[in-house]
């Protein structure tokens, strides 16, 4: 056949097949052009699931009357004039494609008042973008987009279509996504002439933490953290649920770049590294994050849906979302960020109690070694002690078969002197009782009891001491550099040319990970030292995962992942167990260790470590003042 150019509406139908694909995409479109338009209040009306009728209605500034066919046509648009503006997209839509598209596989009504017009004018379109004769119309000021018979006059497409609740829940779903996109914008979403949902604007944090807990769930907002973090031209702020609170799937997870909600495997990567030492296995965080960044520095422009951006500083991205979700993470702590004062205050009074522990100082600010390791290489292992850790721990017999990283302690622990020190005094005084309180009992021997000022707390003892020691022993070895121990027989690792000239660039990252790495050829490379700790590990599949990290993220945490599954081990074996009675002091003293450890809300495995219980509670259970 001769090259001939295609019917203008079998074009847009083209387009709509990228555009288009369900009822939901056409709400998304429109929607999303509401935004634009300056609305402040939206009203999507939906029959039979978006099949049969899609109207949605705004406030907005609204359009012309000499613009409406404009509105109409292809790659007509008010939103980019140059490649400037589309070098630094502002707006939500910009292509110019999605009135044309809906309208050319249904029927679309377009009615618009601006400001100061006398009237609406309507408009009708299917597609062709011809014969527009604009008729006057009684809206008041915004815009109305009526899609009537979606994919009518292509019914291969509408077979595709699922049940009428399932696309409707489609709709449900994204309305929800944008109105958390949106707090100054109200939301009303009704189908078949009933009302599901009904959001006002919300401009205060309380207000918008109330549309948070309608579309997630009060829990969410009970179980989350509000973050704020700036820096380097990058602002993130949002929520992100405490690790204790997750999900089996990946349903509650809503990130907005400027505005847009996306969907990044760089973004994902970065969160899933900050969850990676607190949350339970196979469970996945949630959160609503927002991050705001100059227009420039991200491409909106890499897919139809725009679903999918690109990041200019793909790396710097990655780092500023890892260290902000990490640091509010490890913030967490009980009494938050006046523990440090509380313990200042209480540290000037007189002893006198002797059930309290002795208080410590902040983690990053210890200099000797708060526990103890165990001995390996003895049929039966016996603890060390040291007075700074919390009591003098002795394992029974049968607790203490540590072969199987036997050795791996034996490299760590030439990293850990044993030094002596003075126990301060301790505060006994109400007033100054500090946020995890005082250690009432050992209930079966498993868990502590302790008062507080607001109610009582229960402390799963070998799961607190376990982060407590796992914090400390990662502190410890950043502190005193990676050991890095020379290979007998070095290993030849054959790899692609990409990745020999990774390894070669990325020289100086691999040293301080404790790995010497240098290149022999083309597409080779000699693994000449690794990691003391990681001596018995798979290293050459470990490089190759580094290798593979650094290509795909820029970053790789697979070495400190490893590293860390050996401390975790380590602090597991070296934690008070269960059964194990304590006593009064000793149980103070993990409570004043804990209010001073990172991430102490969960144990190395994810699991909770404490529960409080607040006057409040305890009134209710026994209906007092009912």
């Amino acid at each position: 056949m001769r090259i001939h150019a295609l019917p203008t509406q079998l074009v847009n139908q083209i387009a709509a097949g990228e555009v288009v694909e369900r009822p939901a995409s056409v709400v998304k479109e429109l929607v999303e052009n509401c935004f634009d338009a300056g609305a402040t209040q939206i009203q999507i009306d939906v029959e039979q699931g978006g099949a049969r009728q899609i109207k949605i209605r705004d406030n907005g500034c609204g359009i012309v009357k000499d613009d409406l066919a404009l509105a109409l046509s292809r790659h007509a648009t008010s939103k980019i004039a140059s490649l400037d503006d589309l070098e630094r997209v502002i707006s939500m839509g910009f292509r110019g494609e999605a009135l044309p598209s809906i309208s050319s596989v249904a029927r679309l009504t377009l009615i618009s008042r601006t400001a100061d017009a006398e009237c609406a004018w309507q408009v009708s379109a299917d597609g062709t973008e011809q014969n527009f004769d604009p008729q006057p119309d009684p809206h008041p000021l915004g815009t109305t987009v009526d899609v009537r018979d979606l994919f009518y006059n292509t019914p291969a497409r509408r077979k595709f279509l699922k049940a009428e609740k399932t696309e409707f829940t489609h709709i449900e779903s994204l309305i929800q996504k944008l109105a958390l996109a949106r707090f100054d914008v109200g939301f009303v979403l009704n189908h078949n002439q009933r009302e599901v949902l009904n959001l006002k604007p919300a401009a205060t944090q309380d207000a918008q933490e109330k549309r948070i807990a309608a579309i997630c769930g009060s829990a969410f907002v009970e179980n989350s953290v509000k973050i704020d973090f700036a820096a380097s031209g990058l602002h993130l702020h949002g929520w992100v649920g405490l690790p204790t609170f997750s999900r089996s799937q990946q349903d509650m997870q809503f990130f907005y770049v400027n505005g847009r909600l996306i969907k990044d495997r760089l973004v994902a990567h970065a969160v899933k590294q900050a969850y990676q030492d607190v949350l339970y296995h196979g469970r996945h965080p949630v959160f609503v994050l927002y991050l705001e960044l100059d227009p420039a520095l991200v491409d909106v422009n890499a897919h139809p849906t725009k679903l999918e951006v690109r990041f200019r500083e793909g790396r710097m991205v990655h780092d500023f979302l890892f260290q902000a979700l990490h640091r509010s993470l490890a913030d967490q702590r009980p009494g938050g960020t006046q523990v440090a004062q509380q313990i200042e205050i209480a540290a000037d009074f007189s002893e006198t109690q002797t059930s309290v522990a002795p208080l410590r100082t902040p983690l990053n600010q210890q200099t000797s070694l708060p526990l103890t390791l165990p001995e390996p290489g003895l049929d039966s292992i016996q603890q060390r002690t040291a007075p700074e850790a919390f009591g003098a721990y002795r394992y029974p017999p049968e607790r203490a078969n540590l072969s199987d990283v036997a050795e791996q302690i034996k490299a760590y622990g030439k990293l850990y002197p044993q030094t002596d020190r003075a126990n301060p005094t301790q505060p006994a005084i109400e007033s100054a009782m500090p946020p995890l309180g005082f250690a009432l009992a050992h209930i079966h021997n498993i868990y502590i009891l302790a008062e507080t000022a607001s109610g009582i707390i229960l402390v799963d003892a070998h799961a607190a001491h376990e982060r407590v020691t796992y914090e400390r022993l990662k502190q410890h070895y950043l502190n005193r550099a990676i050991v890095s121990q020379p290979l007998l027989l070095p290993i030849k690792l054959q790899v692609t040319a990409a990745e020999a000239d990774l390894a070669e660039q990325e020289h100086e990252f691999f040293t301080g990970l404790g790995f010497e790495i240098n290149r022999s050829g083309p597409e080779a490379v000699v693994l000449r030292a690794t990691p003391a700790l990681l001596a018995k590990a798979d290293v050459d599949q470990l490089v190759r995962d580094i290798l593979a990290d650094l290509a795909t993220h820029g970053v790789s945490h697979k070495a400190q992942e490893s590293l860390n599954a050996i401390l975790a081990t380590m602090a597991c074996h070296s934690s008070v167990r269960a059964k194990r009675k304590l006593s009064i002091e000793e149980m103070n003293a993990l409570l004043r260790d804990m209010e001073q450890t990172e991430r102490i809300g969960q144990c190395n495995h994810g699991r909770p470590t404490w529960v409080a219980l607040s006057h409040q509670d305890l009134d209710r259970f026994f209906m007092r003042g009912q």
